[in-house]
């Protein structure tokens, strides 16, 4: 696998983590909770936008 490739991938996992640690925590504080299809949805969505920024970014920057 190329390292640009690998890299923005490891990047949108960052992205998905951190997004579900915030989630939680905001559902924690507030007592509202969101339904697991919007969870989803919103991850998937995360996780997708952080790869695809994180590798135009990398040829950008390059």
């Amino acid at each position: 696998m190329h390292p640009r490739v690998k890299a923005s991938l490891l990047w949108g996992v960052v992205g998905l983590l951190s997004f579900l640690v915030l989630l939680q925590g905001y559902e924690l504080f507030t007592e509202y909770r969101y339904s697991i299809g919007l969870k989803v949805g919103m991850a998937l969505l995360v996780t997708v936008g952080a790869s695809v920024s994180t590798y135009v970014a990398d040829g950008v920057l390059d």
